[in-house]
């Protein structure tokens, strides 16, 4: 053991020895944003260039948080045979400033070490080649390295974070809806229906892990309902399940939705201006948050897809109603494969129809026939025609974006159409929300991917999610 004395001496000893001053860890972004040079800095990241000339050694590196890459400038003696495009590595050194007008700094070397190599004749993305979405889809499990999926992916991340940053600067609360549910909010019967594997071994005895038989969710809206009877103002934000059968552009297995209900409001008006709101809120937080990464789809991906954005953004939604949208389709010049008549949805190219009718911009179209919504929506009492209180935001390149409704919160309304359906039974619990403390509300869903593929352009839907289902004829 050592006395006071000797420890002390020790403390002293250790105290005077010189520190070795450790490298600061930066982000590419961070290194790029940098306004003055440092002495000893550390980036990690996958190579993306390799140039070795006699006198100097070029890198260009890049860890997904920014779509331009940094250049690394090191003697020749730093390269090595596993020194390629694809390889991870970690550099240390200077970041200086760079000569070049196209870079404001680049990080002089003093090591590169490689961490992991990478085989660059069997790496199917190759370097200094734009590959096309076709292309990369094949290769479910690798394609967030290349450029284009790595800005979707990062404009992804910030437009989420903006719809949560809208509803929480607005006074909403978010919910967590289950996954795992026994309802069937749109009631179009597409559903995953959920068995453990010994119950698809013995189906035969019709035994149920939850008793009764359980479903991946096709909406939060229900479960949002019961919330909104404490909370005037609530969201979810969360992924949802439809089982068609579609191999389409348009169409996921699995997707996000985008959803909120209001209570205390009598307006399909107080819906759309919280719909058109989110939609222009999100959309401009994008553009300032990843200018580059959104630019590199409007230049390459869709190069009209801009000046469309501008529109859409600084034109005031437009409003028509059902009845308006059928005699416009109606009078059309153009043959549809669908013919538009009263009481007949609306087909995706009457959707985009009406929307260019309208000067491509985005259209709310209001009051739908009765018989063609769900139970809950609110009734007009508009005979003959009857109608309810629906909404649906019709967007450019796409069709329906977002869909709401006011919500049929009179017990005698909602008991009589559950009936007729013969829904009351499984849907008490639903009916129970009218009988204590029931008030006027409304809400409205949006599709996130079809969001995307509308600020971005994107024509096929598997493009902008960060795992294609199928590929390889298998789920990852």
């Amino acid at each position: 053991m050592l006395g006071a004395w000797g420890g002390w001496q020790a403390f002293r000893r250790c105290a005077s020895l010189p520190r070795t001053q450790r490298a600061v860890r930066l982000r590419v972004r961070e290194a790029l944003g940098a306004r003055e040079p440092a002495d000893e800095v550390k980036v990690q990241g996958w190579v993306r260039s390799v140039r070795s000339q006699k006198e100097v050694l070029f890198l260009h590196i890049n860890d997904g948080s920014s779509l331009e890459n940094l250049q690394v400038v090191a003697d020749p003696s730093l390269e090595n045979r596993d020194l390629t495009f694809g390889s991870a590595v970690e550099v240390q050194g200077k970041l200086v400033k760079s000569p070049h007008r196209m870079q404001n700094v680049e990080l002089k070397a003093k090591t590169i070490r490689v961490v992991g190599p990478c085989d660059t004749w069997l790496f199917p993305l190759k370097t200094k080649e734009r590959h096309p979405l076709e292309y990369i889809r094949q290769f479910p499990h690798l394609r967030c390295r290349s450029n284009t999926l790595g800005s979707l992916l990062r404009i992804r991340s910030e437009a989420t974070a903006a719809i949560h940053s809208f509803f929480q600067d607005n006074g909403y609360v978010h919910i967590h809806t289950p996954i795992i549910t026994s309802n069937d909010c749109e009631g179009a019967g597409e559903l995953f229906q959920i068995e453990t594997s010994n119950e698809a071994r013995e189906s035969a005895e019709k035994t149920h892990f939850f008793s009764v038989p359980a479903f991946l969710t096709v909406s939060g809206q229900l479960h949002l309902e019961v919330m909104a009877g404490a909370f005037t103002h609530v969201f979810t934000f969360g992924p949802t399940f439809r089982a068609e059968n579609s191999q389409s552009r348009r169409h996921l297995a699995e997707f996000y939705m985008v959803e909120a209900e209001l209570s205390f409001t009598e307006s399909l008006q107080d819906i759309m201006q919280v719909m058109e709101a989110l939609f222009k809120t999100t959309a401009s937080t994008v553009l300032s948050k990843c200018p580059r990464d959104v630019e590199l789809f409007h230049k390459y991906i869709a190069p009209t897809q801009k000046d469309r954005l501008e529109q859409m953004l600084k034109n005031k939604f437009v409003i028509i109603s059902y009845n308006e949208a059928v005699e416009i389709l109606k009078q059309a010049s153009q043959t549809f494969t669908f013919k538009p008549e009263w009481g007949c949805d609306l087909q995706t190219e009457h959707e985009k129809y009406l929307v260019k009718h309208c000067g491509e911009v985005p259209v709310f179209v209001i009051n739908y026939p009765y018989d063609l919504k769900p139970f809950y929506m609110r009734d007009n009492e508009d005979e003959p025609q009857h109608t309810v209180a629906a909404v649906d935001l019709l967007v450019p390149g796409i069709g329906e974006l977002c869909g709401g409704s006011l919500r049929e919160e009179r017990l005698p309304f909602l008991k009589s159409r559950l009936q007729r359906l013969g829904l009351a039974d499984a849907y008490q619990w639903y009916l129970d929300l009218r009988k204590f403390g029931s008030v006027p509300h409304g809400g409205f869903g949006m599709g996130f991917e079809r969001y995307l593929q509308c600020i971005l352009g994107v024509d096929n839907i598997k493009d902008v999610i960060p795992f294609p289902r199928f590929s390889h004829s298998c789920l990852l």
